[in-house]
Protein backbone atom coordinates (compact mmCIF):
# COMPACT_ATOMS: atom_id res chain seq x y z
CA UNK A 1 0.00 0.00 0.00
CA UNK A 2 1.52 3.25 -1.13
CA UNK A 3 -1.25 5.80 -0.70
CA UNK A 4 -4.44 6.70 1.07
CA UNK A 5 -6.28 6.12 -2.19
CA UNK A 6 -5.16 2.48 -2.21
CA UNK A 7 -6.29 2.10 1.39
CA UNK A 8 -9.68 3.62 0.51
CA UNK A 9 -10.04 1.22 -2.44
CA UNK A 10 -9.38 -1.76 -0.16
CA UNK A 11 -11.90 -0.43 2.37
CA UNK A 12 -14.56 0.05 -0.32
CA UNK A 13 -13.99 -3.45 -1.69
CA UNK A 14 -14.30 -5.07 1.73
CA UNK A 15 -17.28 -2.95 2.80
CA UNK A 16 -19.61 -4.78 0.42
CA UNK A 17 -18.61 -8.08 2.02
CA UNK A 18 -19.20 -6.78 5.55
CA UNK A 19 -22.58 -5.27 4.66
CA UNK A 20 -23.55 -8.60 3.11
CA UNK A 21 -22.87 -10.29 6.44
CA UNK A 22 -24.84 -7.77 8.50
CA UNK A 23 -27.98 -7.33 6.40
CA UNK A 24 -31.60 -8.08 7.20
CA UNK A 25 -32.69 -9.34 3.82
CA UNK A 26 -35.50 -11.72 2.96
CA UNK A 27 -33.15 -14.70 2.57
CA UNK A 28 -30.47 -15.54 5.16
CA UNK A 29 -27.61 -17.95 4.57
CA UNK A 30 -26.05 -19.02 7.87
CA UNK A 31 -22.77 -20.95 7.93
CA UNK A 32 -21.85 -22.96 11.04
CA UNK A 33 -18.50 -21.60 12.20
CA UNK A 34 -17.92 -23.41 15.48
CA UNK A 35 -14.61 -25.23 15.95
CA UNK A 36 -15.87 -28.35 14.19
CA UNK A 37 -17.17 -26.35 11.22
CA UNK A 38 -13.96 -24.38 10.83
CA UNK A 39 -11.89 -27.57 11.06
CA UNK A 40 -14.07 -29.14 8.35
CA UNK A 41 -13.62 -26.18 5.97
CA UNK A 42 -16.43 -23.75 6.78
CA UNK A 43 -14.34 -20.61 6.28
CA UNK A 44 -13.79 -21.17 2.52
CA UNK A 45 -17.50 -22.08 2.24
CA UNK A 46 -18.51 -18.80 3.90
CA UNK A 47 -16.18 -16.84 1.61
CA UNK A 48 -17.55 -18.67 -1.45
CA UNK A 49 -21.13 -17.76 -0.49
CA UNK A 50 -20.22 -14.09 -0.01
CA UNK A 51 -18.43 -13.92 -3.36
CA UNK A 52 -21.10 -15.88 -5.27
CA UNK A 53 -23.96 -13.80 -3.83
CA UNK A 54 -22.13 -10.61 -4.85
CA UNK A 55 -21.35 -11.96 -8.33
CA UNK A 56 -24.96 -13.05 -8.83
CA UNK A 57 -26.20 -9.57 -7.94
CA UNK A 58 -28.16 -10.87 -4.95
CA UNK A 59 -26.59 -8.67 -2.25
CA UNK A 60 -29.85 -6.73 -1.87
CA UNK A 61 -31.86 -9.90 -1.30
CA UNK A 62 -29.53 -12.30 0.52
CA UNK A 63 -27.66 -11.93 3.80
CA UNK A 64 -24.71 -14.25 4.45
CA UNK A 65 -23.69 -14.65 8.09
CA UNK A 66 -22.08 -17.07 10.48
CA UNK A 67 -23.19 -18.79 13.64
CA UNK A 68 -21.76 -21.12 16.25
CA UNK A 69 -22.56 -24.79 16.60
CA UNK A 70 -25.57 -26.02 14.65
CA UNK A 71 -25.38 -29.40 16.40
CA UNK A 72 -24.71 -31.90 13.66
CA UNK A 73 -20.92 -32.03 13.66
CA UNK A 74 -20.67 -35.19 11.56
CA UNK A 75 -22.16 -33.24 8.62
CA UNK A 76 -19.88 -30.18 8.75
CA UNK A 77 -19.55 -27.78 7.06
CA UNK A 78 -23.26 -27.08 7.58
CA UNK A 79 -25.19 -24.21 5.97
CA UNK A 80 -28.77 -23.25 6.72
CA UNK A 81 -30.85 -21.17 4.32
CA UNK A 82 -33.78 -19.32 5.90
CA UNK A 83 -36.50 -17.95 3.64
CA UNK A 84 -39.82 -16.17 4.10
CA UNK A 85 -42.53 -18.20 5.80
CA UNK A 86 -40.09 -19.89 8.21
CA UNK A 87 -38.79 -22.17 5.46
CA UNK A 88 -35.40 -23.63 6.33
CA UNK A 89 -33.12 -25.77 4.18
CA UNK A 90 -30.08 -27.44 5.75
CA UNK A 91 -27.15 -28.13 3.44
CA UNK A 92 -24.42 -30.49 4.69
CA UNK A 93 -20.85 -31.44 3.84
CA UNK A 94 -20.54 -28.20 1.93
CA UNK A 95 -17.60 -27.13 -0.22
CA UNK A 96 -16.93 -23.82 -1.98
CA UNK A 97 -18.00 -25.46 -5.26
CA UNK A 98 -21.28 -26.65 -3.73
CA UNK A 99 -21.82 -23.15 -2.30
CA UNK A 100 -21.64 -21.67 -5.80
CA UNK A 101 -24.17 -24.25 -7.00
CA UNK A 102 -26.54 -23.42 -4.13
CA UNK A 103 -26.34 -19.71 -4.95
CA UNK A 104 -27.05 -20.33 -8.63
CA UNK A 105 -29.79 -22.95 -8.28
CA UNK A 106 -31.44 -22.21 -4.91
CA UNK A 107 -30.88 -18.54 -4.10
CA UNK A 108 -31.08 -17.29 -7.67
CA UNK A 109 -33.20 -20.02 -9.29
CA UNK A 110 -35.51 -20.86 -6.40
CA UNK A 111 -34.90 -24.62 -6.49
CA UNK A 112 -33.44 -26.47 -3.49
CA UNK A 113 -30.36 -28.54 -4.38
CA UNK A 114 -31.73 -31.72 -2.76
CA UNK A 115 -28.58 -33.83 -3.15
CA UNK A 116 -26.70 -31.42 -0.82
CA UNK A 117 -29.34 -31.40 1.92
CA UNK A 118 -29.44 -33.35 5.16
CA UNK A 119 -32.59 -35.14 3.98
CA UNK A 120 -30.56 -36.83 1.24
CA UNK A 121 -27.94 -38.23 3.64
Amino acid sequence: MKSLAELQAIKDKMKSKVVLREGTNEIRVVVGMATCGIAAGARPVLNAFVEAVNEAGLAGEVTVSQTGCIGICQYEPVVEVFEAGNKKTTYVKMTPEKAKTVVEKHLKGGKVVAEFTIESK
